[in-house]
């Protein structure tokens, strides 16, 4: 029988319509307790290093999060990323086996086909880099700003780097692939579980009206490759590359990576893109033969005939021997 990647939980025989509410509640729990771990080190980084004190006042007494410095950066990342141990290990108690069917039909990531995706992601968010930076200042009257370095520039491109793929693949198997296969698991048909997940990933991100679209359309392009591929790598690449670009050129003053608010230019440039990117990605997928759904040879039903207690076997089961 064949299963696409947000039927996968459907492939188990042990499948329970109720366990994935199950596993959500438990990743919940875990995600609440890692998430006080960290809360616990930015604390005591305030007693290792002074500099970082007057960071963790600012937050307590504005409440607003600056990430161009790197402390706050990689706590903020740290805080998303702790999402992936999480889901995981919900995964693991709860199943379906194995717990790899979270990154595609062949139960792992599969990493020559995440290697394909390295020239479609250049291509794609190359152009998009270049045309946000060079292209939309002048479409909207404004001077494209120089390039700064400061004492923090290095560590913050340090931070993104080791960071952000944490970060980015975790809201991918969340969005993407706890949600999709939970979705899909109730729902048959890809668009509900592609569309579902889409506002929860919005919501979770604070930006204007112009920057919700802009992710939203992001987590539709993202869910449609997941399901026409298999897995989530393409997301996943997208996602990193897409996230940390942003957080590098931005220690270099390019970009404000504090900015919560979007345009309609912007919101083309980020379309066209995913579209350059999905075409791409489909376009090299067809060339690697890559495959999309998941055989399994589910057992056979018990046999009626098995099963049936002979008239006399009846009789000796409740008659008294001897």
């Amino acid at each position: 029988m064949e299963f696409a990647y947000h039927r996968l939980a459907r492939s188990s025989p042990a499948y329970r319509w109720w366990k994935p509410l199950v596993t959500g509640l438990i990743a919940i729990g875990f995600f609440i307790g890692f998430t006080i771990v960290l809360v616990i080190l930015f604390l005591v980084s305030t007693l290792v290093f002074p500099e970082v004190r007057p960071v963790l006042e600012a937050l307590l007494t504005t409440g607003e999060i600056d990430n161009s410095l790197p402390v706050v950066l990689a706590f903020t990342l740290s805080s998303i990323a702790v999402m992936l141990p999480s889901i995981w290990l919900a995964r693991l108690i709860t199943g379906p086996r194995p717990v790899g069917l979270l990154s595609s039909i062949a139960g792992r990531l599969r990493w020559r086909w995440m290697a394909r995706l390295i020239l479609p992601v250049i291509i794609a968010y190359g152009a998009s880099t270049l045309l946000s930076v060079l292209v939309l200042p002048v479409l909207t009257d404004e001077s494209i700003p120089p390039v700064v370095v400061s004492s923090n520039t290095w560590i913050t491109v340090l931070v993104a780097v080791l960071f952000v793929p944490l970060q980015a693949t975790a809201e991918e198997f969340v969005f993407r692939g706890y949600l999709a296969q939970m979705i899909g698991g109730w729902l048959k048909h890809p668009l509900f579980a592609i569309l579902l997940p889409v506002p929860l990933f919005a919501i979770g991100h604070q930006y204007d009206v112009w920057g919700m679209i802009d992710v939203s359309a992001f987590a539709v392009v993202a869910g449609w490759l997941v399901w026409r591929t298999g897995g989530l790598e393409a997301a996943i690449v997208a996602h990193v590359i897409n996230n940390t670009v942003i957080f590098i050129i931005g220690a270099f003053g390019l970009v404000d990576v504090n900015s919560t608010t979007g345009s309609g230019l912007s919101v083309v440039i980020s379309v066209l893109t995913l579209a350059l990117y999905a075409w791409l990605v489909m376009r090299s997928a067809k060339r690697f033969g890559l495959e999309r759904m998941r055989i399994v040879t589910l057992p056979p039903p018990p046999d009626p005939q098995s099963i049936v207690i002979s008239e006399g076997d009846a009789e000796s089961a409740v008659t008294p021997q001897g």
